[in-house]
């Protein structure tokens, strides 16, 4: 299952974008955790994994907002077209 997500960063035009295989219950605890962990005075860090392995580190108190999307497929191709 891959999971889409979209990052705003607070102060900055451009959204994070990328793909996960954490699934959306997980990404949301990740992401509690270190919004908790800011709230109470230590520096709260949202640590994600994309679908490639890479790491996606933001300050929480940066975070703007978090979009978690679908993992449904599009088809491809002219004839899927009705």
């Amino acid at each position: 299952m891959i999971m889409e997500v979209e990052i705003g960063i607070r102060d900055v035009a451009r959204t994070v974008n990328f793909e996960s295989n954490q699934t959306p219950e997980e990404l949301s605890a990740t992401i509690e955790q270190a919004l908790a962990a800011a709230g109470a005075g230590t520096q709260g860090i949202v640590n994600l994994t994309d679908a490639k392995g890479r790491h996606i580190v933001i300050p929480a108190a940066s975070l703007g907002y978090v979009i978690i999307g679908s993992d449904t497929t599009h088809p491809v191709g002219f004839g899927n077209l009705n």
